[in-house]
């Protein structure tokens, strides 16, 4: 296996989140890294933009969810993303199952039953069948259903219907995001989890196996028959550890030495370990106590501090 150097290994991911740009369309980059971390709205747009090609602004990637190619779901951990609408449809198929039985606790904590779960779907599904919804219009609609209200309680229902592939966030109406319905996946899930670890590889290695089952919350059961599946996919050892690399064949522009990467940005939050590029006493400057990851400034491959 080869020894590949701290900094190498730096200068390797940074050429793979292409964060000098490139020659991508938006919608190619976010189909090239399978998901982009997407919470906040204004900096997903702008983590797209800067992997684009030259001249790529957030208006440009919004265009493309205006387009329908692009959308926000819950894929995967609880949060959002951004993904192509297929993708996501598989990600409900792969990830799905595990991440309802986890909000199951969350349901009762709220105070809810399967069957306000079950009449919230209903609901939704009828009125996103006829045309796209503010999430507004969709929790006034669940009000008139007889769906509990509370705190909490549309964001539980919302999200959990996007994790169980039943809507996600499409089209723009003003500076929302409009609730559609998802697709259905049609792909085989062993294909699908290979296509999305070679995704992953190709626009975050060098990475370990850990990692991706960390940023997939899959099992290292079910992660390295994926892994074991992508073609060209080389082992390498850095600081001791063994993280796997690809070459995709897709040419960034050359990495500025400083970089400014914006709020919740796949630099950082598309790992497990981020010592590699960021010391714990930056990563305690970057995020806050409740799981805010501010915009950071990066020199030489290493997050220095915000933005």
């Amino acid at each position: 296996m080869i020894e590949i150097p701290s900094d190498e290994a730096r200068r390797l991911r940074a050429r793979a989140h292409l964060l000098g740009g490139s020659g991508l369309s938006p919608v190619a980059v976010v189909a090239r890294a399978g998901a982009l971390q997407g919470q906040d709205q204004s900096a997903v747009l702008q983590a797209i933009a800067l992997r684009s090609a030259p001249g790529t602004t957030a208006d440009d990637v919004r265009a493309a969810f205006d387009a329908g190619e692009l959308v926000r779901g819950w894929p995967m951990r609880g949060t959002l993303f951004a993904v192509r609408p297929d993708d996501l449809a598989g990600f409900a198929r792969a990830t799905g199952p595990r991440m309802q039985a986890a909000v199951r606790g969350r349901r009762r904590f709220l105070g809810l039953e399967d069957a306000d779960f079950e009449l919230a779907r209903s609901v939704a599904i009828e009125a996103l069948d006829r045309r796209p919804h503010s999430r507004e219009e969709l929790a006034a609609l669940w009000a008139e259903a007889g769906v509990p209200q509370g705190p909490g309680i549309v964001y539980h229902f919302t999200s959990t219907l996007a994790i169980s592939g039943v809507l996600h966030l499409g089209r723009f109406e003003g500076g929302e995001q409009l609730v559609e319905r998802a697709r259905e996946s049609v792909e085989d899930e062993a294909a699908f989890l290979a296509r999305i670890a070679r995704a992953f590889y190709a626009a975050r290695g060098p990475a370990t196996i850990d990692d991706l089952a960390w940023w997939t919350k899959l099992p290292k059961s079910v992660v390295r028959p994926a892994v074991e599946a992508v073609e060209g996919l080389e082992p390498v050892s850095v600081e001791g550890r063994e993280m796997r690399v690809l070459d995709d064949g897709v040419v960034g522009a050359p990495v500025p030495r400083e970089v400014v990467v914006p709020a919740f940005d796949e630099w950082i939050l598309g790992y497990q370990d981020r010592s590699l590029v960021a010391s714990d006493e930056v990563m305690k400057d970057i995020a806050t106590v409740n799981g805010i990851f501010r915009s950071a400034r990066i020199v030489d491959g290493v997050v220095v501090g915000r933005a």
